[in-house]
């Protein structure tokens, strides 16, 4: 198991500095520079002005002169300072930002596999029951409706009709004044439509796709083998089914884990949640490209961590792997 996590970790290496020269080309490829934003409007801005801003923020050199000294910063975790009117260090911007976004996704996530896992193989068990295709139905509108219209209908319904839940930020502005137990239930107010929106598209993913998966499995000729040789049903079902089930849910787990860092630029922005995503938006917008290569870094080495958990869990579950 040991040889068999180095080799994924040294494999990982390559991985990131290729998705950091691929960000960093892209990202200087795009039209318009962060000194547009400072110069365009201001009619004082002259082209000294604009030439001397671009030696300032190291635009004037060559790219790969550029990328070079940002690798050399990265190699101390240093990211550099932001190119807005704050010149923060980039990584405390992320580091206030980052355990919000990472706190919901999580909580999403760890709500989606104790609602996804139970609901699959009781579809799977009973398959054609009201349940299963109650399952079907739920997962086809899962899949059909975009997170964003999701979101704007319970905006709508449940913080403007009816009142009962705030729509944005994640809590009140006299949170701080607030009991231990009243923060807690300020925040999952708060919390509360954006979670719900994150897990409702994925638990109809993983149901469904568990279903499938375990109808699969239930079909073959072991399981058969081992209802011949006197094994109860529940260890049927639990061990031999159920453990090899999981083994492509495992795979889809790890791959799911972008989408929902990727899609915290959407829901961030919606309920105004001071998180990396909304961060990422804001930056986007005002070329901040130390920012920006800061986001997408951590963001490419949170997707390859979530991969290698993921080989790991199957690695766990299935012998095969580990002697590789």
């Amino acid at each position: 198991m040991l040889n068999y996590l180095i080799k994924r970790v040294l494999t990982l290496i390559p991985i990131l500095l290729g998705i950091t020269v691929i960000s960093f080309l892209i990202l200087h490829l795009t039209p318009g520079e962060p000194t547009d934003l400072q110069t365009q409007l201001n009619p004082r801005a002259t082209a000294e002005v604009r030439e001397r801003l671009r030696t300032f923020y190291g635009l004037d050199q060559p790219l790969h002169v550029q990328y070079l000294n940002w690798l050399k910063r990265f190699g101390r975790l240093d990211f550099g300072e932001s190119f807005s009117t704050d010149h923060r260090p980039v990584i405390d911007k992320i580091g206030e930002r980052l355990p919000i976004t990472i706190g919901i996704s999580g909580l999403a996530l760890l709500l989606t596999l104790l609602l996804a896992i139970p609901a699959g193989l009781l579809s799977a068990l009973k398959p054609g029951s009201f349940f299963d295709r109650a399952l079907t139905s739920f997962s086809f509108v899962g899949f059909a409706a975009p997170s964003f219209f999701v979101a704007l209908l319970l905006i709508i319904l449940f913080g403007l009709k009816l009142g009962w839940l705030p729509i944005s930020g994640i809590h009140s502005i006299f949170y701080s004044q607030l009991t231990p137990s009243a923060k807690l239930l300020d925040l999952t107010r708060h919390l509360l439509i954006p979670i719900f929106v994150i897990t409702f598209g994925s638990v109809a993913f993983f149901a469904l796709f568990l279903r499938g998966s375990f109808l699969e499995v239930y079909h073959q000729d072991f399981i058969t083998t081992a209802r011949a040789k006197g094994v109860p049903e529940r260890n049927v079902v639990l061990h031999h089914t159920l453990r090899n089930a999981l083994l492509p849910l495992i795979t889809n787990l790890g791959l799911s884990i972008p989408g929902l860092i990727g899609g915290s630029v959407i829901l961030e922005s919606i309920f105004a949640i001071p998180g990396m995503g909304q961060l990422f938006y804001t930056s986007v917008m005002a070329r901040d490209y130390p920012v920006i290569m800061g986001i997408l870094v951590i963001g490419a080495m949170l997707t390859l961590l979530g991969n290698l958990l993921a080989d790991m869990g199957y690695a766990l579950a299935d012998p095969r792997i580990r002697a590789r």
